[in-house]
């Protein structure tokens, strides 16, 4: 499984480093097998060479150049970075990105082999407007992406529940994640209101092959504690396959 943390706009680079120690202090010491993503802002980038896969939330697509306020390939490549979240809601709606600057962000990095978690999902409103509305809204974020690309993982969030405490049904993420893997075959990883308390419920659903965290994960032992549950959920699987 795979449990990714985006950190958002929060936390100075020490407290980066100190969040980024405790849980690969964790994970060595539970044997965690799970692949770990942790993306911090921007200012709080590290180099870290350990367990945790360090991403980059967003870069624009050069190696440098004239772009007031963005970061490109060389400033990722300061910190060994070879991840990247690309297509975030709050980029898509806060930020006003089109998915023609999506496609350009993920071809770019896609040729330098960056692993990519794109992320798609749909506003209240659209999700109001009857499943296949929704599910047309959500085809177009896949338009112009190389989905058999083997670095990719795609994200599914429904924007209305980012950070809100309200989650789809269980039954809703496992018809809409069932949707989504006809159109990939990357893993795919629910996020929406994922928390401790029901994380290992979202996990076990069919179709979902990990979490992408946000808020709750802004606390080292909540992320921690994500990252146990999908360890001891994959054990039990693992059981329940040998018995």
């Amino acid at each position: 499984m795979i449990i990714a943390a985006n950190l958002k706009t929060n936390l100075t680079r020490a407290k980066t480093i100190s969040y980024l120690n405790k849980v690969e202090r964790f994970i060595e010491k539970n044997s965690i097998t799970q692949e770990v993503l942790v993306f911090p802002a921007t200012s709080s980038l590290v180099k870290h060479q350990a367990g945790i896969k360090v991403g980059a939330q967003n870069a624009y697509p050069a190696i440098n150049g004239a772009f007031t306020g963005e970061i490109g390939y060389e400033q990722l490549e300061e910190f060994e970075i070879k991840t990247i979240l690309i297509g975030h809601s709050e980029r898509r709606h806060v930020m006003g990105e089109t998915q023609e600057e999506l496609v350009k962000k993920f071809n770019f990095y896609k040729e330098l082999g960056f692993r990519i978690v794109y992320c798609v999902g749909e506003p209240l409103s659209v999700r109001e407007s009857g499943h296949d509305k929704m599910m047309e809204y959500i085809s177009r974020q896949y338009e112009g992406i190389d989905v058999m690309y083997k670095n990719l993982i795609v994200a599914y969030e429904p924007v209305w529940a980012i950070g809100s405490g309200l989650t789809p049904t269980p039954e809703d993420i496992v018809t809409i994640h069932k949707e989504l893997k006809t159109k990939s075959t990357a893993p795919l990883l629910y996020g929406g209101s994922v928390k401790v308390t029901n994380v290992q419920e979202v996990l076990s659903l069919d179709g979902v092959d990990g979490v992408l965290v946000g808020s709750a994960a802004l606390y080292a032992e909540h992320f921690c504690s994500m990252c146990e549950s999908a360890q001891l959920l994959e054990k039990k699987i693992n059981n329940k396959k040998e018995s």
